[in-house]
């Protein structure tokens, strides 16, 4: 259930991106490219890069640990702007999904993103419930 959700924020977040025209991030929707193929599109691309987040953003953030110190965390944006580009090279192989014509615009939508997710995160994130004594 937490993945379905993610998927689904990470889908608004990367189509609020698509909005801003500066970034030059676009998303390549499948055939006919009416909206419904549009919405999947948007689906499928968050999939991937929720799953390109969880195996390949962990091992990279693991070994880029030091880097984090000495940068005091700035590296995790150029970090989040790879694993976007990279989720636009492998979508991209299928002829529908992500563009993302340059790697530093990559970069700032990959930070739009990250605060979309962060919003939302904290909106959707359960509730502990207070104990009785």
């Amino acid at each position: 259930m937490r993945f379905i959700i993610r998927v689904i924020v990470n889908a608004f977040a990367i189509w609020v991106v698509t909005l801003i025209p500066a970034l030059q991030v676009e998303i390549r929707p499948f055939a006919p490219g009416e909206t419904l193929q549009l919405v999947l599109t948007l689906l499928a691309v968050a999939a991937i890069f929720a799953l390109v987040n969880t195996i390949i953003g962990t091992v990279i953030k693991i070994v880029a640990f030091p880097l984090y110190i000495l940068t005091l965390g700035l590296i995790g944006f150029i970090i989040n702007g790879f694993l976007l580009w990279l989720t636009a090279w492998i979508t991209s192989g299928f002829g529908w999904g992500l563009t993302v014509e340059s790697f530093w615009w990559g970069v700032v939508a990959a930070i739009i993103i990250t605060i979309i997710n962060a919003v939302f995160g904290a909106i959707l994130r359960p509730q502990k419930r207070k104990r009785r004594d």
